[in-house]
């Protein structure tokens, strides 16, 4: 049986003897949820963060009041942000973030429902990936989610 996502990153980070956190917002801590999935995985897991508010972003996260007003919540910047605040915040070697658009409500002109940003900060530097999901809302969570975890598993495989 092929091992499930979430115990590959559990293996990589354990071999990197790396510490993560994580900040969501429109994945409301199902990348958190995944992670701890894994027994044992308070060894490399410190905590998590659901900024659903801007407010949190900016307080708890540090995340620009200008990113946001100039970028808004859903954005590269929003998200790179998001994670480098985390890794700050939690003192850990990496810092994984995502912020979208989940649905049904909440799209504009500009910005689609499904569409998601997911942000990596680490000591290789930081990076967000523009994502777009065409499920309902617990489908783009879902999809936001896994896809966060595929991102971390890349970043892990290119520290070998």
């Amino acid at each position: 049986m092929e091992p499930r996502l979430e115990e590959e990153v559990a293996v990589l980070l354990r071999e990197h003897g790396l510490t993560i956190a994580v900040a969501e917002s429109a994945t409301g801590g199902l990348v958190s949820d995944l992670i701890t999935n894994v027994a044992g995985s308070s060894d490399y897991f410190k905590g998590s963060v659901v900024a659903y508010d801007n407010e949190i972003k900016v307080k708890v996260l540090g995340v620009k009041s200008e990113t946001l007003a100039g970028q808004g919540a859903v954005s590269h910047q929003t998200a790179e942000e998001m994670a480098e605040g985390v890794r700050r915040l939690m003192n850990v070697d990496i810092g994984l973030a995502t912020t979208g658009i989940a649905g049904p409500a909440g799209a504009t002109p500009e910005k689609s429902v499904g569409l998601f940003y997911i942000g990596i900060a680490s000591a290789l530097g930081t990076k967000a990936v523009e994502h777009v999901f065409a499920g309902d809302r617990l489908q783009n969570k879902k999809s936001a989610a896994e896809t966060a975890l595929i991102m971390l598993r890349e970043h892990l495989l290119q520290l070998k």
